[in-house]
């Protein structure tokens, strides 16, 4: 199996879990700082996203010229590798960072995902196109005359979880968990060895088993 098919079958493997089973796994693993906070939400509920990361950054500088910026954000565009999810720290809370003509070029060039510590705009476009993003907010304000890139693929702090390009992505409507690309094999098996415990563990519960005898059965709740 080459590099690529290994890449998207661990994305098809994590997109079945659910970002909650994957936290648990993580945590019993010993890593801690591993979720975004809590603001950074779907646009659509409904969404799940797994994939490896691509990181950039970048920060507000009304200096720029409309040239600059939207050449600034062209480049982004033209960057973001395939097969990736874009996790963007625009550092700011002021202006949307992804839009519907950005998320439709995305999305064409076999980009998996977007989020960002951020806004977005464009909602009911975005929501009609699919592509999946998650935001902290929506406003009209976008990047030109306003934003640049500055940093691709380097090391970002999103609420204290700092993520790094090749780490893994687990998303869904709960929140975003940061799998460390060094476990990311590893935290997939287990994670499906949980689910089938859960899965299990359901059925006595709905068959009436006592919760306290299913613990210690199942060892988890």
């Amino acid at each position: 199996m080459t590099d690529i098919e290994h890449s998207a079958a661990l994305a098809e493997r994590l997109a079945r879990a659910y970002s909650g089973a994957v936290h648990d796994v993580l945590r019993a693993m010993g890593h801690d700082a591993i979720v975004l906070p809590a603001a950074i939400k779907p646009l659509e509920p409904a969404h799940r996203l797994a994939g490896p990361v691509w990181t950039v950054s970048g920060h507000i500088d009304r200096s720029q010229s409309r040239d600059a910026t939207l050449r600034g954000w062209c480049t982004l565009l033209a960057k973001a590798p395939r097969g990736h999810v874009v996790v963007c720290q625009p550092h700011n809370h002021e202006i949307a960072l992804m839009g519907e003509l950005s998320a439709q070029t995305l999305a064409a060039r076999g980009v998996l995902g977007y989020v960002v510590d951020g806004g977005t705009r464009d909602t009911e476009l975005l929501l009609r196109q699919g592509f999946p993003v998650w935001c902290r907010f929506a406003t009209p304000a976008d990047i030109v005359g306003r934003w640049i890139p500055d940093a691709y693929g380097e090391p970002v702090d999103i609420g204290g979880v700092t993520v790094h390009t090749g780490d893994w992505l687990v998303a869904d409507r709960d929140g975003v968990v940061i799998v460390p690309a060094a476990v990311v094999d590893e935290v997939a098996t287990r994670t499906e060895e949980v689910l089938a415990t859960e899965s299990e563990m359901r059925r006595a519960l709905v068959a009436g088993m006592d919760p306290v005898a299913a613990y210690d059965r199942y060892g988890k709740f």
